[in-house]
C-alpha cells in the first residue's frame, strides 16, 4: 500500500492521520500566519512570471483536446473498416485521448505544449498510427508543422493544433473495445504489450500516481510551479541534457508534500531546499514501496539484479509499475551543479523567511555567462530550415555524451551545459544555426605550472556519434554539420548579444545578488589573483567548501571517482516485505512531540531554532521499522568506473579507435559518399593553463 493510517501525537492530543509515502511525516504542524502570508506573496510573484493561464486560454486547450479526440475516433473507425470489420462493430470499438505531464498535473504555463496519448484497440497497429493517421493529421487545416519521430525511445507525433503544440504518443492495448471509463492504472492492461506501448502508457500512469500520492493537490501544484520557475531560471531544467525534467521535479516536490502533509506552499518550498540540500545521493527518492514481486516480468529499477542501476547518480524512481529511474541521464557535473543550487536556494529561503529578501530573489535568472572562464561553443548547422528541427534535436540528444567524455578527462573538473538553445548572432539565409554553450572548470595536477589540455578526442567521438546516428535513421542531409570551439569568457561576445554577457549580476529588486555560488566565488578569486591561474583549490580547501553530508551514507567530494552501489551479500538493497526508507527516514511524529514553547519568540529566530532541531532529527533519526537502501561510496573497496552510455558501447572507443584512423581517412560530414567514415574535427581543440 502506498499510504496507511497512523496515530500521530501533537501538542493538543492524538488523531488518526493518513500516511503518504514510505515513511512517517516529519511534521504534522499546520501553517503559521507568516506561512500563509508568504504563500500569498509567492502566488502573486508567480503571476508576474506568466505561469497561470486565463480561463479563456484553458478553455481553448479543452476545445483543442476535444477536436483531437474526435479526429482520433474518426481515424480508428476508418481503419477498422479498411480491415474488413463490420460497420456496426467499428462504431463501438472506441479509442481515447489521455493527457499527462504538466497539463495533467495542472501546472502548465502559458504557451506550454500538451502531452497526449492515443489509446487504441488491438486491431489498430502502430504502423497505422505513423502512416495513415500521420497523413490524416497533415491534411487537416487545424494542424501545422506535423512531424513523426518514429525511431525515438518513446515514438511520438509532434504538431501544432489550433495554435497549441501537441506531443501525441500511441498505445495499442490488448482489448477489442476501449471503454470510456478506462483506468490506465490497472496493471492488467500491460499484459502482452510491447515495450514501446508500455513506455507510452507510463507517462499517464506516473502522472496519475503522483496525484494520488500527495495529501493536498492545490499546495502541491503551487509548490511545483514555484520549483519549475526556479529550475528553469537557474538553468537546471532539462532531462535530455542531464538535469531533471518535469516529471522528476514533480516527484521531488511530491515527496516533500508527503513529509509535510499539512504545510502550505511557502513552507513546502523552504523544506524542499532544506531536504535536498542535505540529501545523500545516490540515495533514491521513492514515493511508494517498490513492488514485492514482478508479475509481468517487465524490467524495473533494482540495483540488486540490474548492475547498470548501481551507477545511477541521482535516482528518482517513478511510482507506477514498471518502476524506472527518471534521471538516468544525470552526470557528475549536472548533479554537482544541482546540489550547489539546492544549497543556495536554502540560503535564499532563510533570507525570505527573515524578511531580508523577497520571492523575486529566488527566481532571479542566473548569469551563466559570467560563471566560468572557459566555454565550449557547440553549433549545429543545416542548409534547410525544414530539416533543421530534426537535426538540432538529434545533436541536443547527444550532448550528454560529450559531457560524460569531458568529465573523464583528468584535467576537466566540471562541464556545465546551458539548457537554453541560442540562434546565430547574425542570421543569414544560407544556413540555419543552433548553438549550445558548455561552461568548463579545469584543474591542474598539484605541483605543475603549465599544462596543455587536448580535448580533441572527446570532440571527435561526439561528432562521430551524431553523424553515425543521423545515417542510421536516414535523417542525414547535405549541409548538416556540427562545429565545436573552445572560447574564453571575453570571446563570447562573438556569439551572444551583449545584454546576456553583463559584468555584474543584479537581482530583480535592484540589490546586488548576494547568492554567489562556490564556483563563481572561485572564479572571481582567480580573476583577482592572476598568479593562481586555473590552479584548483587544495583538497583540504575543497573539503571545507563542499562538506560531506552526514545523512545516510557519506557523499564524496566532486572529484572523487564514482563507485557503484555496494550490494551486500547478506542483505537486500531493496527490502520487499517492509518499506524502503529514503535519506529522510525519520522516526514518526508520534515519537517527537511538538510543543508550543517557542510561540512567543520572534518569528525568524523561532524558525531558525526549529529548523536546527528538525535538521538534527532528519540527520540522526531513522524509523526503527524501516530498512535503508545502503549506498557504499568507499572507492578503496570498489575501484569500478561507471559504464559508458549505451551510445558509447556501440560507437568508437575514443582515443584507441581515433589513434588508429589514418588522417587521410577523416572526412567532412557533408561528404555523403564516405558517410560511414569518421567525421574530421577541423581543428584540434587545446587549452593551455598557465601559472
Amino acid at each position: 500500500m502506498s499510504s496507511q493510517t497512523t496515530s500521530a501525537t501533537s501538542g493538543t492530543g492524538s488523531s488518526e492521520v493518513k500516511q503518504y509515502g514510505i515513511t512517517s511525516p516529519i511534521s504534522l504542524a499546520g501553517p503559521k500566519p507568516i506561512d500563509e502570508e508568504l504563500t500569498q506573496g509567492l502566488e502573486s510573484t508567480l503571476r508576474n512570471y506568466g505561469v497561470f493561464e486565463t480561463q479563456e486560454e484553458i478553455q481553448h486547450r479543452m476545445v483543442v483536446l476535444g477536436k483531437l479526440n474526435k479526429l482520433a475516433l474518426e481515424w480508428i473507425y476508418a481503419t477498422s473498416i479498411k480491415k474488413n470489420m463490420p460497420e456496426s462493430i467499428a462504431k463501438t470499438v472506441g479509442g481515447k485521448i489521455f493527457t499527462f505531464g504538466s497539463f495533467r498535473l495542472g501546472v502548465h504555463t502559458k504557451g506550454a505544449d500538451i502531452d497526449t496519448l492515443l489509446v487504441a484497440p488491438r486491431h489498430v497497429e502502430r504502423t497505422d498510427f505513423f502512416s495513415t493517421f500521420y497523413e490524416f493529421l497533415k491534411e487537416r487545416e487545424e494542424t501545422s508543422d506535423v512531424r513523426a519521430v518514429e525511431e525515438s525511445f518513446v515514438p511520438v507525433i509532434k504538431m501544432e493544433f489550433d495554435g497549441i503544440e501537441i506531443d501525441l504518443l500511441f498505445a495499442r492495448l490488448a482489448l477489442t473495445v476501449i471503454p470510456e471509463n478506462l483506468d490506465l492504472l490497472d496493471e492488467n492492461l500491460l499484459k502482452n504489450l510491447d515495450p514501446r506501448c508500455v513506455r507510452s502508457l507510463n507517462g499517464c500512469r506516473v502522472t496519475d500516481e503522483i496525484l494520488r500520492l500527495v495529501p493536498d493537490i492545490n499546495n502541491f501544484r503551487l509548490t511545483l510551479r514555484a520549483i519549475k520557475v526556479w529550475a528553469k531560471n537557474h538553468m537546471i531544467y532539462s532531462n535530455v541534457l542531464g538535469f531533471l525534467g518535469g516529471v522528476s521535479w514533480a516527484m521531488l516536490v511530491a515527496r516533500i508534500c508527503q513529509l509535510y502533509p499539512k504545510a502550505v506552499a511557502a513552507t513546502l518550498v523552504q523544506k524542499f531546499f532544506l531536504i535536498y540540500s542535505k540529501w545523500a545521493w545516490p540515495q533514491p527518492v521513492l514515493l511508494k514501496q517498490m513492488p514485492t514481486e514482478n508479475k509481468l516480468n517487465f524490467q524495473v529499477w533494482d540495483p540488486r539484479t540490474n548492475p547498470a542501476d548501481r551507477y545511477h547518480l541521482m535516482p528518482i524512481i517513478t511510482p507506477a509499475y514498471p518502476n524506472q529511474n527518471s534521471t538516468f541521464n544525470v552526470s557528475m557535473s549536472t548533479r554537482t551543479v544541482m546540489e550547489e543550487e539546492f544549497k543556495l536556494g536554502f540560503q535564499t529561503m532563510d533570507e525570505i523567511y527573515c524578511s531580508k529578501s523577497t520571492w523575486e530573489s529566488i527566481f532571479t535568472t542566473a548569469n551563466f555567462f559570467q560563471k566560468y572562464k572557459h566555454y565550449i561553443v557547440l553549433s549545429a548547422y543545416s542548409s534547410n530550415q525544414e530539416h533543421h528541427l530534426e537535426w538540432e534535436g538529434l545533436v541536443e540528444s547527444k550532448i550528454r555524451i560529450l559531457i560524460v567524455n569531458l568529465e573523464r578527462n583528468q584535467f576537466v573538473k566540471l562541464a556545465h551545459v546551458n539548457p537554453k538553445k541560442f540562434d546565430a548572432l547574425k542570421k543569414t539565409d544560407e544556413k540555419s544555426v543552433s548553438r549550445w554553450f558548455i561552461g568548463l572548470i579545469f584543474q591542474k595536477p598539484e605541483g605543475t605550472e603549465n599544462v596543455n589540455i587536448d580535448i580533441t578526442a572527446e570532440i571527435q567521438y561526439f561528432t562521430n556519434t551524431v553523424h553515425k546516428q543521423a545515417l542510421q535513421i536516414a535523417m542525414f542531409k547535405e549541409g548538416m554539420e556540427t562545429e565545436v570551439k573552445h572560447v574564453r569568457k571575453k570571446q563570447l561576445i562573438d556569439y551572444l548579444p551583449a545584454n546576456l554577457i553583463r559584468t555584474k549580476k543584479k537581482s530583480s529588486i535592484g540589490q546586488p545578488d548576494r547568492r554567489r555560488s562556490m564556483s563563481e566565488t572561485k572564479i572571481e578569486k582567480e580573476k583577482d589573483e592572476p598568479s593562481s591561474g586555473d590552479q584548483p583549490n587544495s583538497v583540504e580547501d575543497e573539503k571545507k567548501e563542499i562538506p560531506v553530508s552526514t545523512i545516510g551514507s557519506k557523499r564524496k567530494s566532486i572529484d572523487t571517482p564514482l563507485a557503484p552501489i555496494d550490494v551486500k551479500k547478506n542483505s537486500d538493497v531493496i527490502k520487499t516485505q517492509s518499506s524502503v526508507t529514503e535519506v529522510v527516514g525519520v522516526e514518526p511524529v508520534s515519537k517527537r512531540e511538538r510543543t508550543s514553547e517557542f510561540e512567543n519568540e520572534d518569528t525568524c529566530a523561532k524558525k531558525s531554532r526549529d529548523d536546527k532541531s528538525e535538521e538534527k532529527s532528519t540527520i540522526a533519526n531513522v524509523d526503527e521499522n524501516v530498512e535503508k537502501m545502503e549506498v557504499d561510496t568507499n572507492t578503496e573497496k570498489q575501484q569500478v568506473s561507471p559504464p559508458p552510455p549505451q551510445e558509447m558501447k556501440n560507437g568508437f572507443d575514443l582515443e584507441k579507435k581515433l589513434s588508429t584512423i589514418p588522417t587521410d581517412e577523416l572526412v567532412d560530414v557533408t561528404n555523403t559518399q564516405n558517410a560511414m567514415q569518421p567525421v574530421a574535427v577541423k581543428k584540434s581543440i587545446k587549452v593551455t593553463l598557465n601559472k
